[in-house]
């Protein structure tokens, strides 16, 4: 049983990997897809990825402890077998089926050809299934058959070649019939699926809510957390290049960054009709509620609500790396002006933290700080 389990554990453990870089990737595709997170479309595609990699390692895996394999192998061993139908002979063996006895037709599931076939039946019945959902209608289910034996031919190319030569000789058998159950199971999956798909909304269904939140003119809160994001992360990026050129210490590292954010929250908006570089990537701009033209104060405004954010970050910082000798009258003085500034940053965080969860699950009712207090709402319209 474990050459089953070891596979799919192994599969498990690399795509709890995949989730982790993927995540933030992906809700940036989604939200300037459709402005909103489908939570059936994430369930589908990461499934996906799970599903493929559970049977590419059910496929590849266990390794040969050498990739010598040759030398495991008798010179004589056939690495292929193209003789369709073959599994049918290979169950039969051993003349346990007797047409006139039907209390031996249970000794089919006995046999370890049935269940090899069996096994590879379901092996890609499951990518049927996916296929369907990507691509809809029952009618491309020709495209679905070639898809899914491109996909079994990929996986018995990989075993004959060994990997593609890490492994000297296949060490598993490219068979004809494999190739015939893998898209026989997938084809089923294919035109079954519509049983498995219907406790998800449809395609068009996300299509259509997506149209009604552009129509709404409805930016969603996590979607202007990501354009926040991705606008700190290009700008600590060219922070990082700028000062790697230079000799720099805690005092050009703040004037950098200071000129950064001027630059990208404050001048950029200004020229750019309120849209910054993460808000452009999830396709939405700053406008005001009141008025089409969007004032040079309230984006000040909101630079110096998210400046005085950072200014308190750096007091805090630079108090909490104070070091003074023990031997100085000003130790415990410092030691105390440390701990402050510990708890003033864990109270920070957390108020950061909770003001984040309120607005993002608030569903619309809340602003960030930054921008209540600039009164800037955000707008898809151009």
């Amino acid at each position: 049983m474990s050459q089953y389990t070891t596979p799919i554990v192994t599969a498990g453990i690399i795509f709890i990997i995949l989730v982790f870089f993927l995540w933030i990737p992906w809700l940036i595709y989604m939200y300037r897809k459709y402005g909103f997170l489908p939570l059936s479309t994430t369930l589908i595609s990461f499934s996906f990825i799970f599903y493929f990699l559970s049977a590419l390692f059910l496929v590849i895996l266990p390794l040969p402890t050498t990739r010598d394999t040759c030398a495991m192998q008798n010179p004589n061993t056939v690495h292929y077998s193209l003789i369709p139908f073959q599994f049918v002979e290979d169950i039969l063996k051993g003349q346990w089926l007797n047409l006139k006895n039907p209390a031996t037709y249970m000794l089919l599931f006995k046999q370890s050809a049935f269940y090899q076939v069996f096994f590879n039946f379901l092996l890609l019945l499951p990518l049927g299934v996916f296929l369907r959902y990507y691509l809809g209608d029952k009618k491309k289910w020709w495209k679905a058959a070639i898809l899914i034996f491109i996909t079994t031919f990929f996986f018995e190319i990989t075993q004959l070649t060994g990997i593609y030569g890490i492994y000297n000789c296949a060490y598993r058998l490219f068979d004809v019939d494999d190739l015939m159950t893998n898209t026989i199971g997938g084809i089923i999956g294919f035109f079954i699926a519509p049983a498995v798909l219907a406790i998800f909304p449809s395609k068009k269904t996300i299509e259509e809510r997506a149209e009604y939140l552009l129509e709404k003119d409805e930016v969603k809160s996590m979607a202007v957390l990501l354009a926040i994001a991705i606008d700190l992360f290009i700008m600590d990026l060219i922070r990082q290049l700028v000062l790697s050129t230079t000799n720099h210490n805690e005092v050009t590292n703040f004037i950098v960054t200071t000129v950064l954010l001027i630059c990208g929250q404050l001048l950029l908006p200004i020229i750019w009709n309120g849209r910054t570089i993460g808000s452009a990537i999830m396709r939405f701009r700053y406008s005001s509620k009141h008025s089409k033209r969007l004032t040079i104060t309230r984006l000040t405004k909101r630079f110096i609500a998210l400046y005085v954010a950072y200014f308190i970050t750096v007091i805090v910082s630079t108090m909490n790396n104070i070091t003074v000798t023990m031997d100085s009258v000003y130790y415990e003085a410092s030691v105390l002006l440390s701990l402050g500034a510990s708890i003033a940053a864990l109270i920070l965080t957390i108020v950061l933290f909770i003001h984040i969860m309120l607005v993002v699950f608030g569903k619309g009712k809340r602003r960030f700080f930054f921008d209540e207090s600039a009164d800037l709402y955000t707008t898809r319209k151009k």
